[in-house]
């Protein structure tokens, strides 16, 4: 276990260290200042950063949450279950995105950067409705249960 905390402790140090020069790069090349001036490789190059940095926080948080959680607990597989049940969700807010065009833009982004857009626009709604749901069904268990 302990080799294991120092490989993530080097892991986070590569990460955090490509970061910056990811950032001292673009300080030194200049970012645009404006958005007529285009993408000089800078911008795009710290967002797909961005994206690779969320992607690894995501994969960590599930593979290894879910690693340590049935090797402490054999019983708790059932955290799969969910895992699995949150993976359908995306992969149904995906298939049913309609991909529709951005409103007020002259210029549309591409098809499937409006998907991804309509996507997690479905998910954060399922997920609010879950949650005023949760809320809800709470304070109606709370009242009962007081009785």
């Amino acid at each position: 276990m302990k080799d294991l905390n120092k490989i993530f402790k080097w892991l986070m140090w590569l990460l955090f260290a490509v970061s910056v020069g990811i950032l001292v790069w673009g300080m030194v090349k200049g970012f645009p200042s404006t958005p007529a001036e285009g993408d000089n490789g800078t911008v795009n190059a710290l967002i797909y950063w961005c994206y690779a940095m969320i992607g690894i926080a995501a994969f960590c948080a599930v593979v290894f949450g879910v690693a340590v959680s049935v090797a402490n607990n054999p019983k708790s597989l059932t955290i799969l279950v969910g895992v699995v049940a949150a993976a359908v969700v995306c992969g149904l807010a995906y298939v049913l995105a309609p991909a529709s065009p951005a409103i007020g833009m002259l210029e549309q982004p591409t098809v499937g950067t409006l998907k991804f857009t309509d996507t997690v626009l479905y998910i954060v709604a399922f997920a609010g409705i879950l949650s005023v749901a949760a809320i809800i069904f709470g304070e109606i268990m709370g009242a009962i249960r007081n009785k």
